[in-house]
């Protein structure tokens, strides 16, 4: 159970509501903790913050946001990496009932033209180092968005605009982040998240049980996910805020330096994509694979081949758990029970507040041991209830994803006789590289503006250390001799370096006559997956995975 004696459900309950609450309960207890890796990389200080001195951090930002006309229903973008600022604002902003947009830092410029003139944000905080690039998007696009580099000395901007809601109290229904998600057809989406959201995915969290057990005012939950996403923000997070919790977010996943950083910080959960247990058991085995206080790690994606070799190697479960960005948890799964079916992608039952239905193209159910996709909703009279709120701008998008009732997840899934649930593949066409979700389309729109680039088509290429690779089929404007393939696929990259964060950026360039296209003209997505698969062996296809690199 939570440690907070806040009602949930309650109408006025919000995020910054069950952080107060937390910090009156226990001012003096670790609420965030930085270990040295991050430390170095953020340029801050080490060490711990707790529940008292977050919630005047938070306070004093509070009252400079409300001074400067933030308010009910504005939204203000955050792009601070993972530093223990981004939570601070976020909880600040929420107490005001502004909706915070988190802001990837690999984001380049037309991804945050997109997002700056989508998502209307009236402010945008983010590191000195980017104020030009955001500002430079903004204007592009015509937007009115103030941009404040952070740590500046200057005050914040005034709002240039009244907050919408201003006459409506704040509470579970308030818009709390606005999170962008990859599409299968087009741009990236929009999700609404309101209050109850998160709310929900903390008390769902606390609730667990079995393997995952959260112990109240004990736990210390290690994450290198990235706060933009809703695994950091929803979960581990909320999860810390209800039990009285300690968080230790890192800046990423560093494998050299992972067991140190969970030792220094005893960290008693972590967080995982499945490729990290692959990169963990890469090194060679140390007798201090054991040295920690780790009781389980909350996740998805493990590689069947890591799962039990990684258990039996450093002494606790990967617990895998199914959700999806639209769903948090109010259909979130997890095999936190016995029997988990350790290496067979099962991820348990669902909860009895969540149903369910495996279906076939024809929208009919298919039987026991038989793929299908999963459609899900929320038991009651609401079914969405605590789902995302709507894709921003695109209602036709959300009737379309709760088609009869439903919502449809794009994921093949199947059942046993028991009634637990085994992921099988991914019905929409994205692709996911080391725990990003890829819009192929969103690439494709930039390699078509290449000069020499007549066609491309995007697909998945299987990856053993990132899950999937981005492979680029080009068909050139002109015929190209071999000799010249290797240029143009470097400078192909560079040109979606050059626009796109680095891991949507092709790691293979095939050249190829022509793509698998219907008579409509539109690419057909399964024969280029085919093709995918096969294509990294073969002489016209270029590896250019070297230049997929962070840019700093």
């Amino acid at each position: 159970m939570p440690l907070t004696d806040l009602d949930p459900q309650a109408a006025d309950c919000t995020v910054h509501a069950v952080l107060q609450a937390a910090a009156q309960r226990q001012p003096h207890a670790d609420l965030l903790f930085t270990e040295r890796v991050t430390a170095a990389q953020y340029g801050i200080d080490t060490g711990t913050v707790s529940y008292g001195q977050a919630l005047a951090t938070v306070a004093q930002w509070r009252e400079a946001y409300q001074s400067a006309g933030y308010g009910h229903g504005h939204r203000v973008g955050l792009l601070l990496d993972n530093r223990p600022d981004f939570l601070y604002h976020w909880w600040a902003l929420n107490a005001l009932g502004v909706s915070v947009v988190p802001i990837h830092s690999d984001m380049r410029s037309a991804e945050l033209q997109y997002l700056m003139g989508h998502s209307e944000i009236a402010l945008a905080v983010v590191l000195p180092q980017r104020t030009q690039d955001v500002g430079l998007a903004a204007k592009a696009v015509g937007s009115d968005c103030a941009v404040w580099a952070h740590g500046s000395a200057d005050p914040l901007p005034h709002a240039q605009r009244a907050a919408p809601l201003a006459a409506q109290a704040v509470g579970r229904s308030s818009e709390c982040a606005l999170l962008y998600t990859s599409g299968t057809t087009g741009r990236p989406k929009g999700c609404r998240l309101l209050n109850g959201y998160f709310l929900a995915a903390g008390l769902w969290y606390a609730q667990l049980g079995g393997a995952c057990v959260m112990r109240l005012a004990q736990e210390r939950v290690i994450t290198p996910l990235p706060l933009n996403h809703m695994n950091a923000m929803a979960f581990s997070t909320m999860v810390v805020l209800m039990t009285g919790g300690c968080l230790v977010q890192l800046d990423r996943f560093h494998p050299q330096t992972w067991w140190d950083s969970v030792a220094q910080s005893r960290a008693t959960v972590i967080h995982y994509l499945g490729v990290m247990p692959a990169m963990l058991l890469a090194a060679a085995p140390s007798p201090s694979d054991r040295l920690h206080a780790v009781r389980f790690g909350f996740g998805a994606g493990v590689d069947h081949r890591n799962h039990a070799p990684f258990e039996e190697r450093f002494g606790f479960p990967l617990v895998e758990a199914w959700a999806m960005t639209e769903t948090g948890a109010a259909a979130c799964v997890m095999a936190n029970h016995e029997p988990r079916h350790v290496g067979t992608h099962c991820f348990g039952k669902p909860p009895p507040a969540m149903a369910y239905c495996l279906v076939d193209d024809q929208g009919v159910d298919v039987g026991v041991d038989v793929p299908g996709e999963l459609w899900v909703r929320a038991q009651g009279p609401d079914p969405r209830h605590d789902f995302f709120a709507g894709y921003l701008k695109d209602e036709e998008a959300t009737a379309a994803a709760w088609e009869q009732g439903w919502f449809h997840t794009g994921d093949l899934v199947k059942r046993d006789a028991q009634g637990l649930l085994y992921f099988v593949d991914r019905k929409k066409n994205v692709i996911r590289r080391s725990g990003e979700n890829i819009s192929a389309v969103e690439v494709e729109s930039v390699l078509a503006q290449h000069p020499a680039i007549k066609a491309c088509g995007i697909a998945a290429t299987p990856d053993a250390v990132r899950g999937d690779e981005v492979l680029a089929c080009v068909v050139t404007r002109q015929a190209l001799p071999v000799a010249e393939r290797e240029a143009l696929a470097h400078d192909v990259v560079r040109h979606c370096l050059a626009q796109l964060a680095y891991y949507k950026a092709p790691g293979y360039v095939a050249f190829v006559d022509a793509l698998p296209v219907t008579l409509s003209q539109k690419i057909q997505r399964g024969q280029l997956r085919d093709w995918a698969r096969d294509l990294p062996a073969q002489a016209h296809c270029i590896d250019v995975r070297a230049l997929k690199k962070r840019q700093t």
